[in-house]
């Protein structure tokens, strides 16, 4: 395919799905891209009512009047062959999309597809790059703009975003930060962006590590673990998917924990210390916890102060005996 490094880019499709991606979205059209059309997924049940709800980036799709696809699949030609029969735009930005492209849609744009990926490849290739980083106790994260290649993640590197991760930082909050920074990027890039792709760089092979999708299994908390770890882990599955242990037989959401500074000489999961301004004090496989925000099952997220109201905890109880089941607070 032939590409003039000169071109202006005017004509900007979109594929993505989430907050994170309807940003980005709404930053190009709000620049004034032509947007010729939107791929989302199907509506997803949602709510109390369970009824299928629009995406976020179809919402933005709409506001604008832009035409949207939402195929359940682009494995088959069948599946994708309307698509790459419209009329080419100049580039297909992508963002947390949700399905794989293949070859034939990467390469249907004039200028191929760019993808905003929320980590600095190749650190955190796949799917939960945001709450890896935070578990991980990275110090910096970023949106890497990359060249789409039919690879997880693996094309090279247009353009790198640097975003200091916070010591308080949750997952809900870097996300926040790596959408703001992500439509930034993408307003960065696109108008010099055929320039930017014939300097592209490849990927290095020297620290790649993968961020392996969330397995609803990691919610429950496994005291034995370091408690800088869990502690790490409870702000990065924040607010999803949650982290949580049991009390009592009952499943019990941990949202906010702090590392107490001295060590519990009790067995992991045994309630330390109940001291209604502090928490809960839990102990780990090394260290302990004190644990400042919960919530019961049918309850709210709450303080460790009025949590305590309500709740009778006492030292020397055990968290997380009991039946195993992966319970889920509502």
């Amino acid at each position: 395919m032939t590409r003039d490094s000169g071109a202006r880019i005017e004509r900007v499709a979109f594929a993505g799905t989430p907050e994170f991606a309807a940003r980005a979205l709404h930053a190009i059209v709000a620049a004034g891209y032509a947007v010729p059309l939107v791929l989302t997924q199907p509506d997803r049940p949602a709510g109390r009512g369970m009824k299928p709800t629009a995406s976020p980036v179809k919402r933005i799709a709409q506001e604008a009047g832009v035409p949207v696809w939402q195929p359940v699949t682009l494995k088959t030609p069948q599946a994708w062959g309307a698509l790459v029969a419209e009329p080419p735009p100049d580039v297909l930005v992508v963002a947390a999309y949700g399905l794989i492209l293949p070859r034939a849609v990467l390469e249907w744009p004039r200028y191929g597809a760019v993808n905003l990926h929320a980590s600095l490849l190749p650190r955190w290739r796949g799917a939960a790059p945001i709450q890896r980083a935070i578990e991980a106790g990275d110090a910096v994260t970023g949106i890497t703009v990359m060249q789409m290649d039919e690879g997880l993640d693996t094309g090279p590197m247009i353009a790198r975003y640097e975003l200091a991760i916070a010591p308080d930082e949750t997952g809900g909050s870097l996300h926040d930060k790596l959408a703001v920074l992500a439509a930034q990027a993408i307003l960065d890039v696109l108008p010099d962006l055929p320039q930017r792709l014939a300097a592209a760089e490849p990927q290095p092979d020297v620290g790649v590590t993968y961020a392996h999708k969330i397995d609803p299994a990691e919610r429950q908390l496994d005291w034995q673990q370091p408690a800088p770890l869990l502690e790490r882990k409870i702000r990065a599955f924040d607010p999803y998917p949650g982290t949580q242990t049991r009390w009592r037989g009952q499943p019990l959401k941990v949202w906010r924990a702090v590392v107490a500074p001295d060590a519990a000489e009790v067995s992991p999961g045994t309630v330390v210390a109940v001291d209604p301004a502090r928490g809960v004090r839990v102990a780990c496989g090394e260290g302990s916890l004190w644990l400042t925000e919960l919530q019961r099952a049918g309850g709210k997220r709450l303080p460790a102060t009025e949590f305590l109201r309500g709740a009778a905890v006492e030292a020397g109880e055990k968290l997380g005996m009991g039946d195993e089941e992966d319970d889920d607070v509502r």
